[in-house]
């Protein structure tokens, strides 16, 4: 269930959001990167960033993608180093986007992917606005262990803050793993990830890395949703953010990710 969404942005009119959509989507499509909305003094703006990405949205449902959850992205400072902005955001997770635990994703579908670890929350009850820890908690049918693969639209993920928001927040594909827990009796601040690659351990983090906990980071996005009149619905899928530094996929590659106490999630580059 979705709230229909505003794609019209304050500075930007109806036409010239939903060109900007239009580019991103078919960027996506043709895997042929676009130079930066940002750029130059006529650049997208941090306000219209938002309706930007809701026009793509749109733009999918009318082509029948049915959107299943959302993605938080940037929770951790390793991730805002990376992409050099200050504060998270938020994309939209579709059912074309979703991967089975040991599947692989086709990288030439994809213009330069990454691969993080997650935790993602399946709500059993509807959430917005301002809530609680607790509120999340008693809203969560159980958590899993994720793997998000994100790209950028964006030619050499030359983003800012804007241009990932536009770009529904760098997604691309997910996956949930077939280990699931109940989040009760789990210390998520403390919960711990090895993140490995071929088989060599590339990181290794505590979710207390993601805004001081993934809880914590799944009440910003039920907030920061409210602004745009939209809600978290029983069934979605919410990928809180991960507490590692993304890493580049390449053909050959195998990406696994445990969570000591919840459960293991793989998958494959072809």
């Amino acid at each position: 269930m979705s709230e229909p969404v505003q794609a019209t942005a304050a500075g930007l009119g109806a036409e010239e959001t939903a060109a900007l959509a239009a580019r991103l989507w078919e960027a996506e499509q043709r895997c042929a990167p676009i130079p930066p909305l940002t750029g130059g003094p006529d650049g997208l703006r941090p306000a219209d960033a938002y309706p930007v990405q809701l026009a793509v949205v749109e733009l999918r449902r009318r082509l029948g993608h049915r959107v299943v959850g959302k993605k938080i992205g940037l929770t951790s400072k390793a991730m805002q180093d990376m992409a050099g902005v200050p504060e998270p955001d938020y994309g939209h997770l579709f059912d074309t986007m979703w991967l089975d635990d040991g599947d692989s994703f086709h990288r030439a579908e994809l213009v330069h992917p990454k691969v993080e670890p997650e935790l993602a929350f399946v709500l059993s009850q509807d959430l917005r606005g301002r809530v609680r820890p607790t509120h999340v908690l008693a809203a969560t049918a159980f958590i899993a262990p994720a793997l998000e693969i994100v790209d950028s639209r964006i030619a050499d993920w030359r983003i800012r803050w804007a241009d990932t928001v536009a770009d529904n927040g760098s997604s691309a594909r997910f996956v949930l793993g077939e280990q699931v827990a109940s989040p009760l009796g789990i210390d998520l601040r403390a919960a711990g990830v090895t993140f490995s690659r071929n088989g060599e351990v590339i990181g290794e983090a505590s979710m207390s890395e993601v805004l001081g906990s993934p809880l914590r980071a799944v009440c910003w996005l039920a907030e920061k949703l409210d602004e745009h009149g939209i809600g978290l619905h029983a069934g979605d899928v919410v990928l809180a953010g991960t507490p590692c530094r993304a890493v580049d996929a390449a053909p050959g590659d195998e990406f696994v990710a445990e969570f000591p106490g919840i459960g293991r999630v793989s998958v494959g580059v072809d």
